[in-house]
């Protein structure tokens, strides 16, 4: 994963994030879209409506980077497969 200083995180769009509101979680590579998946939900502050947005922008960035998802909703996330 690239390293982003804040400059670089400054930068950057809001919709390149996950919460773009917050600008929490950058999706600028697979590498970023894994480790947002990984935190998810260590993210404070934000709203369930909140995290499925920010669910919907993780799983367009996964298509886009090519990055496997099982979980279906954000929900599923540290649960494993049953």
């Amino acid at each position: 994963m690239s390293k982003l200083d804040q400059e670089d995180r400054d930068d950057m769009s809001a919709k390149q994030f996950a919460f773009p509101k917050q600008r929490k979680e950058p999706l600028e590579d697979a590498s970023h879209v894994r480790n947002a998946i990984a935190r998810f939900n260590q993210v404070q502050g934000v709203t369930d409506h909140e995290r499925d947005e920010a669910w919907k922008h993780i799983r367009a960035a996964a298509k886009k980077f090519d990055v496997e998802v099982n979980e279906t909703d954000w929900r599923e996330i540290g649960k494993g497969k049953k």
